[in-house]
């Protein structure tokens, strides 16, 4: 069985999660806002999930967007496989992630919640690193080893595909499941061999002089998929705040990108703990590889996640085959059109 830890990051309280329940174009200096009024939302509160640092918040924060019409409550999780739990246990309504969390989250059949978006993003800094002076060099080498990587995310399901492409099985390392803060730790101490994650924890390893010996930049889609709760789709004004928060952020980058790359950098790096130079370089090559923008559900985002769950069900984690597409709906396109 899979770990179904509620742990928080070090930024928040390591309460269990069942606690939270009380829970752009520019044009000359901000980004222009969402096109829903806030006589309609005033009495709206969304308890969105980030991964990782909160970036959407800080985006929003820095084009000036964060003045919805609504209420935002922000919580900060090492996975969206924790923000997929949160949403089980009514702790969210709208949560972020890649492909995989909400495979995990609807397998037992009875899922509370629907795929409603799908959030275009990059595929680097998703990297398995081994610590400097490592005799591992590649993927073949990580043959015997004890091998870290976070449990029902994208760091799972291409560590399984690298595997494949150097000839190995699942079952030819130790595969041993960690967060992101716990796995870097382990890396460091000597616990394992290698760690299969992304984001943050890819950028921290490298600055501790961690070396990447294999890469998840080919292998995933770059769908990122939003997911909300049925009692926020049951609510037009939910659904309108939802749609309209979605839209902000892709606003919010498209601001960014219009010339203040440094000075987002600049925040990046404070909260990463990284020089803003490298903060910046990372930021414009992301951007660069696939710019961060929503769309609505297509046919063609059904059948990415299919293909994904489809890997999972070979690998032995998910059991049985799994219709994705009776967890997607389209309820929020009309409104994420209109505020696109």
């Amino acid at each position: 069985m899979f770990r179904r830890t509620f742990r928080r990051t070090l930024l928040t309280s390591t309460a269990a999660l069942t606690l939270l329940l009380p829970f752009a174009t520019a044009c000359g200096g901000d980004a222009e806002a969402g096109s829903s009024s806030s006589s309609d939302l005033s009495s709206v509160t969304l308890a969105v999930g980030a991964t990782g640092w909160k970036n959407e918040e800080a985006v929003l924060q820095f084009a000036h967007l964060d003045d919805t019409p609504y209420k935002v409550k922000w919580s900060l999780f090492q996975s969206g496989d924790q923000q997929l739990q949160a949403i089980r246990a009514g702790a969210l309504d709208l949560a972020s992630s890649s492909e995989i969390p909400p495979l995990f989250a609807a397998a037992d059949g009875s899922p509370n919640f629907k795929v409603v978006a799908v959030q275009r993003g990059t595929t680097l800094n998703q990297e398995v690193v081994v610590r400097k002076g490592s005799k591992v060099t590649d993927i073949a080498g990580l043959k015997g080893k004890k091998v870290g990587y976070v449990q029902n995310t994208t760091a799972h399901y291409f560590l399984y595909e690298l595997l494949k492409q150097a000839g190995l099985k699942w079952t030819d390392i130790d595969a041993k499941p960690l967060l992101p803060g716990d796995g870097l730790a382990a890396l460091n101490g000597g616990g394992i061999d290698a760690f299969a994650s992304y984001g943050t924890s890819v950028v921290t390893a490298h600055q501790q002089g961690a070396v990447a010996v294999g890469s998840g930049k080919d292998i995933l889609s770059g769908n990122f998929l939003w997911s909300a709760r049925d009692s926020v789709l049951k609510s037009p004004a939910q659904r309108a705040a939802a749609a309209d928060l979605i839209a902000r952020i892709t606003k919010a980058y498209a601001y960014i990108r219009d010339g203040r790359e440094h000075e987002f950098a600049e925040v990046v790096a404070k909260a990463t703990h990284q020089p803003v130079a490298q903060a910046e370089k990372d930021f414009r090559d992301a951007q660069a590889q696939r710019p961060t923008q929503a769309r609505t559900v297509g046919a063609d985002t059904i059948a990415s996640q299919q293909n994904v769950a489809d890997v999972f069900t070979e690998l032995g984690a998910l059991k049985g085959k799994l219709d994705v597409k009776s967890f997607w709906s389209r309820a929020l396109d009309t409104d994420l059109e209109k505020a696109l």
